[in-house]
């Protein structure tokens, strides 16, 4: 995983759909959705109770404690 800001890689804690979830930090919110083997297209992402544009998940920093809500959009009838 590359590294935010070139920051040194340590290891935090986010809780994700209420499950406390070790990460790799820095990263953003693409690079957690790849290493949760989690598509980032087809999701929906709030992020510390703001929701959040796929197209800012490339720049948006996850960091130790953050609260993350991950929902998969389904299609069908």
């Amino acid at each position: 995983m590359k590294s935010v800001a070139n920051e040194p890689m340590k290891t935090g804690s986010v809780v994700a759909n209420g499950e406390c979830v070790t990460v790799a930090l820095p990263c953003t919110l693409e690079q957690f959705l790849v290493a949760r083997k989690l598509p980032s297209r087809g999701v929906v992402i709030e992020h510390n109770g703001e929701a959040v544009a796929p197209s800012e998940f490339p720049r948006r920093p996850v960091r130790d404690g953050d609260r993350l809500e991950i929902v998969r959009i389904v299609a069908g009838g």
